[in-house]
């Protein structure tokens, strides 16, 4: 037993000469460096993915139940530690009020539930995947959900022609970090299953920078003065599909939404014996 706790000793300081050594070697390793296109540029073709709760609440949450008691745990929603830095978001007073009316309403208001396209930056943290597909002068990105689709044109912001659901986008390349600068989106879409929201006036500025052959940072800097006091960011990873199926499937989510949206245009309650006539 002595000498089985001697060797152990040495063992272990020998362990610390060694992780004193690499340590400080591991820090000072250079940043990754990506794959690149043919014209120089860090190459983001793939299928991406959020892995997150942010599409329940951007802020960190508790889990909570879903929306129909009888099924439940099904639905019901998962903690998260958010992705606000700073987990806070400065709405303006009367925007702070309309997001809490968002929220008691939220099952039914969410544009989600609607299937409306979901805007920027909700699109990117949705839980379903999304491609990109670059070019030197675009870059696509195809959304799972509700076959969304936007056109990042590489080169200086101009102005959106008509305000739209997924907006307006310009691109550039700082380094190996893609920066969109989006606009002209049209106010009616979320942040969230929360209620967290925007107006017309929001202005997003997103950067994709490459952590690893398979990880993206993301990140978005959100302004709009008509409903928040200041700027704020929201930060997390997307991870690249890598089964050598990936491909994204079809989900087009309007048929599920037809009897919320205009169920009330009926004439006789659907399931009704008038109906049925």
């Amino acid at each position: 037993m002595k000498n089985w706790f001697g060797s152990s000793r040495i063992a272990l300081l020998a362990l610390c000469a060694v992780s004193t050594s690499v340590f400080p070697l591991a820090a000072q390793t250079s940043a990754y460096k990506p794959v690149r296109t043919a014209d120089g540029k860090p190459d983001l073709n793939g299928i991406w993915e959020a892995l997150s709760s942010a599409n329940w609440d951007i802020q960190p949450h508790a889990s909570s139940a879903g929306p129909v008691s009888s099924l439940a745990a099904d639905f019901a929603v998962p903690p998260g530690i958010g992705i606000v830095e700073g987990n806070e978001i400065p709405y303006l007073p009367a925007a702070l009020e309309q997001k809490k009316k968002n929220f008691a309403n939220r099952f039914v208001d969410d544009p989600e539930i609607k299937c409306f396209l979901p805007g920027v930056p909700r699109a990117e943290y949705m839980p379903y995947p999304f491609q990109i597909v670059q070019s030197p002068k675009t870059v696509m990105f195809t959304y799972e959900y509700d076959s969304a689709v936007r056109v990042v044109n590489i080169g200086p912001p101009t102005p959106a022609p008509v305000d739209s659901w997924m907006g307006w986008s310009a691109g550039k390349w700082e380094g190996d970090t893609l920066v969109i600068d989006v606009t002209g989106q049209n106010g009616k879409t979320w942040f969230d299953r929360a209620g967290d929201f925007h107006s017309s006036s929001l202005h997003v500025v997103e950067r994709f920078t490459p952590r690893s052959a398979d990880t993206l940072m993301y990140e978005a800097t959100i302004e709009d003065p008509k409903v928040f006091s200041r700027p704020w960011k929201i930060s997390l990873p997307l991870y690249r599909h890598v089964e050598k199926n990936a491909q994204l499937l079809e989900f087009k989510c309007v048929e599920y939404a037809e009897e919320l949206m205009y169920g009330h245009l009926r004439k006789h309650p659907k399931g009704s014996s008038e109906e049925s006539k």
